[in-house]
């Protein structure tokens, strides 16, 4: 039964941001057919922060109306329109209606929003309802929600989604008879063959790709259902425990003499107490541990920080830092990336580390990381090392160490949190929006308004000596 609530807590959990980021690993496919082209990112960037609306509210109404939003109808419902949403957007992604004169994806933008409600929903009632289990099943959860990146970007690789290559095409020359320029076989004097950018044809469409998402998201949603069904041993639930001074461990063995086998078979006090023994010896990561306001606000600062950087401002510049290194580094960083973060989350299950020292560490080591990949994505068109070995194999160990570092230290954070109670996993829901919405806002300005970041053809586009 432990196993079949691990394999329904990580299917569960695939379903959190699968929508989303399988948008995201498409559009080197949707840019060539919308006519918002290379805009499409910028756009998807607000849309999301906009879907905010659905965390706000459930946090307020929890805040305002504690129990009147129940998780499991919630999460039904969200979870079904993040199928419906899916399912629809198969069939109406390309459609284009005219605004202010100029054709725009409005269902493609529509449809995108209500994907975005849902997976930024999830943030604030998936990891709340995981709270009534074990605390051994929170890193499962974290690996779906790691895999929620992972298995679109299988889906993308297969189908083929932005391999480009480069290929050499013949230099413009002079046709004397017509008195205009045009393509011939030969080169003129002096010129030489120019290289651009080709994209080999998707193995399967867009159609099929969306369709695939629809049916992962209904496997989350079985999922879902099934481990409702399951007895939530671990319920603490209703329990303040970073406020409250009773624990497993204060609960006193009886002594040897007054046990017996009326005890162990009447249900009597003996029986609940040894029990809850058990459980405190099966998982001592559980033992509830009084936390500081100064630690708590240290705490939910980790949590706005990491998310901001991995879900606002290093995604938004991910192409602009790796893409100069050439096609194979950007594909290697968006593959690999999303390989690090289930697999990080796998290592914060079997090597659990909540010493907040060791998390703020961690947190500086990959921030660094960060640092150092913004810094490429600054120098972009020519960052440094470019069209070097090291310099390729330095963008994407940096991009993988950056993502499986602070994916280890969310983990951990939410499962500290899980030790505290019901309450402060539905807050630390709502503070990982608020770091991502404030990573989002401050780099749409700096990408879209003032373009501060720059693109070129790696195929075309020569650096100056």
């Amino acid at each position: 039964m432990a196993w079949l609530t691990h394999l329904l807590a990580c299917v569960f959990g695939t379903g959190s941001w699968m929508a989303i980021n399988g948008v995201w690993v498409e559009l080197p496919l949707l840019v060539t057919e919308l006519p918002e082209g290379w805009y499409l990112p910028s756009y998807l960037t607000i849309i999301i922060q906009l879907a905010n609306v659905g965390p706000l509210f459930v946090t307020v109404m929890h805040k305002l109306k504690p129990g009147l939003l129940k998780e499991v109808p919630v999460i039904c419902v969200v979870v079904s329109t993040g199928i419906l949403a899916c399912f629809l957007l198969a069939f109406l992604w390309h459609y284009t209606t005219p605004v202010a004169g100029e054709p725009h994806s409005v269902s493609f933008f529509v449809l995108t929003f209500f994907l975005s409600l849902v997976d930024c929903t999830s943030s604030v009632t998936f990891l709340p309802f995981m709270a009534h289990f074990h605390p051994r099943y929170i890193p499962t959860l974290f690996i779906g929600e790691g895999l929620s990146g992972f298995i679109p970007a299988i889906f993308a690789l297969a189908q083929g989604a932005g391999i480009a290559s480069c290929v050499q095409v013949p230099a413009p020359t002079f046709n004397t008879s017509v008195g205009n320029s045009s393509w011939g076989n030969v080169s003129g004097p002096g010129e030489s063959p120019t290289m651009e950018t080709r994209y080999s044809p998707a193995n399967f469409s867009s159609l099929v790709f969306f369709l695939l998402l629809s049916a992962m998201m209904f496997f989350c949603l079985v999922a879902f259902l099934l481990l409702n069904r399951q007895p939530k041993s671990w319920d603490l639930s209703t329990q303040d425990l970073c406020s409250s001074e009773i624990t497993l461990h204060s609960i006193q063995e009886v002594p040897a003499g007054k046990e017996g086998p009326a005890n162990w078979k009447g249900g009597s006090s003996y029986s609940t107490e040894r029990k809850l023994e058990d459980a405190s010896e099966e998982d001592k990561g559980a033992e509830k541990v009084t936390y500081t306001c100064s630690k708590l606000v240290f705490i939910y600062f980790l949590v706005t920080w990491v998310n901001a950087l991995t879900n606002g401002i290093l995604p938004s510049v991910q192409s602009y830092s790796s893409l100069p290194y050439g096609n194979l580094a950007y594909h290697l960083v968006a593959t690999l990336s999303s390989m690090a973060n289930p697999l990080a989350c796998t290592v914060a299950t079997f090597l659990p580390n909540r010493s907040l020292l060791f998390l703020g560490i961690l947190t500086v080591a990959g921030t660094a990381f960060g640092v150092y990949n913004l810094a490429m994505a600054v120098l972009s068109p020519c960052p440094l090392l470019q069209r070097s070995d090291w310099g390729d194999a330095l963008i994407v160990i940096t991009w993988v160490s950056f993502t499986g570092a602070l994916t280890y230290v969310k983990v951990m954070l939410g499962m500290v949190l899980r030790s505290c109670s019901h309450n402060a996993l539905v807050w630390y829901g709502a503070v990982e929006q608020l770091g991502s919405l404030l990573g989002a806002v401050l780099m749409f300005p700096l990408v879209n308004v003032y373009h501060f970041f720059q693109s070129a053809d790696f195929c075309s586009y020569q650096c100056p000596a």
